[in-house]
């Protein structure tokens, strides 16, 4: 008996497909059969296989082309001459240029696509690039292209005057930023919502101008606008983060009166962060308990300001209690959990429980960074153990890990506290070939070490040379060691 089975649609089907299980006359019979086979065979796991490596080498070949168009776009950037372009690739090229933060080049990005005979300008478009330009400290060249947004026949939306406020208050010029906000108010037809307001206290805390929040506040409920989970949080987080103890909590009271934006992880973290942090443990565990009991359950970051904050008290047995109560209630511990426990025993000179947590850690399968590196690093130069850190500096070159200036910083350090110049100029060397710059504590530390060692013209060489040409003066020094 014949049966038809309907297969499901998809939306980019135009009309269900009927499948019909009867075969075909000419393979009924013994062709049928051998047809099934040949079918079978096809679908072998062997077979399967290869067609899935043949996909993937396809998708690769793909990305890989999409990337060369790409590069290809950052490069015709420079060029007024093409306006015939394919879309895909230029807005590709825009989104990672703009992801990326590389201002210059989004910008030569966006001049390219507003020559395309397709362009069709968009708010959206300038509100990420306003944003970007924001992260990338770059408030004239944010003002430049709102005008340029204005040319084009746009009227700014929200978002738009959002970034550029941004844009001003992420580089300290809150006043700048407050003239946008108040001309938005006054000249155009959209007004500031709860996320605008939010942005603008953020900057403001960051760049400690807590006497403008208040003025914040009071414009918000003038115009009506709640403050939302955000909007405490930032504000909780700031005050928090200033030591002004008292406004937060009385923020945080305001918060939970509000009834509407309750506290979250984001509010208990940032409230004992804040007493853990100014050493105010009694205040830090009264709090953690009432999070408790508004049902707000800790996650992995709380756990490690509890560590971090008992550890700076020297409250080594509550430090302990809190690592045994994550084991028990499997909470997974993260690279920073590890982190802060072998900083605050390294610190504390207790080189075997360091040791312990390090070993744990690989054992867990966690590839140590280079902060753990150069913690522990910075242990063993305390205590004087110079052949230890010879070790960890093997472990590091066997190891695919991402060096930083803070490494090179601390690993001269400890080499020159050891009296070690050769390795110690090695390794001002190697920053180079690593492509860490050096700043102004790699040469102080370095000048400090061989004053302290007598070699003054070296000292005085490497104060001459200091962040002009390092090279040169990698050079020069090694001459003198030698």
């Amino acid at each position: 008996m014949e049966r038809s089975v309907r297969c499901s649609s998809s939306s980019f089907l135009p009309s269900p497909v009927s499948c019909s299980t009867k075969f075909p006359r000419e393979f009924r019979g013994q062709k049928g059969i051998n047809f099934l086979r040949i079918l079978a065979a096809k679908s072998t796991p062997e077979n399967t296989s290869q067609a899935v490596q043949k996909g993937s080498k396809k998708d690769l070949s793909r990305i890989l082309r999409t990337e060369a168009a790409v590069k290809a776009i950052e490069k015709k950037a420079n060029s007024s001459k093409y306006s015939n372009l394919w879309p895909k690739v230029v807005l590709e090229a825009l989104h990672d240029a703009i992801r990326e933060n590389r201002w210059e080049s989004a910008l030569k990005i966006f001049n390219l696509l507003r020559k395309q005979h397709w362009y069709q300008p968009k708010c959206r478009t300038y509100a990420r690039l306003l944003a970007m330009l924001g992260n990338c400290r770059q408030p004239n060249q944010a003002s430049l292209l709102f005008e340029m947004l204005r040319s084009d026949g746009l009227r700014p939306t929200v978002d738009v005057y959002t970034a550029l406020a941004s844009a001003y208050g992420l580089s300290g010029l809150i006043d700048e930023a407050l003239d946008i906000i108040h001309d938005m108010n006054s000249t155009s037809d959209c007004k500031p919502d709860v996320f605008t307001y939010s942005i603008l206290i953020k900057c403001c805390m960051k760049f400690q101008r807590h006497e403008m929040i208040d003025q914040m506040l009071a414009e918000m409920s003038y115009l009506g606008i709640r403050c939302s989970n955000v909007t405490y949080n930032t504000i909780i987080d700031g005050y928090g983060k200033a030591n002004l103890f008292e406004k937060m909590e009385n923020s945080l009271l305001e918060m939970i009166g509000s009834g509407e934006s309750l506290p979250d992880i984001f509010t208990l973290n940032s409230v004992v962060g804040a007493y853990g942090n100014g050493g105010n443990i009694e205040k830090m565990e009264k709090w953690f308990d009432e999070f408790q009991l508004m049902g707000i359950k800790p996650d992995v970051m709380t756990f490690n300001i509890l560590i971090k904050s008992y550890g700076r008290a020297m409250m080594y047995e509550k430090m302990g209690q809190v690592v045994d109560y994550m084991r028990k209630r499997f909470y997974m511990p993260t690279i920073v959990t590890y982190n802060i426990i072998i900083e605050t025993f390294g610190k504390a000179g207790n080189i075997y429980k360091m040791e312990e947590f390090f070993l744990e850690m690989k054992h867990r399968g966690m590839k140590p960074n280079s902060i753990t590196y150069c913690t522990l690093i910075s242990a063993y130069s305390r205590v004087g153990v110079v052949e230890k850190v010879d070790s960890i500096m093997r472990q590091v070159e066997n190891s695919d890990v991402l060096l930083d200036t803070a490494f090179f910083n601390c690993t001269i350090n400890a080499y020159g506290h050891a009296g070690d110049m050769e390795k110690m100029v090695e390794l001002f060397s190697e920053m180079k070939v690593k492509q860490c710059r050096p700043d102004n504590i790699t040469f102080a530390t370095m000048i400090k070490a061989f004053n302290a060692k007598g070699m003054f013209e070296a000292a005085n060489d490497l104060q001459r040379k200091m962040l002009p040409d390092n090279n040169s003066a990698g050079t020069k020094l090694s001459r003198i060691i030698a």
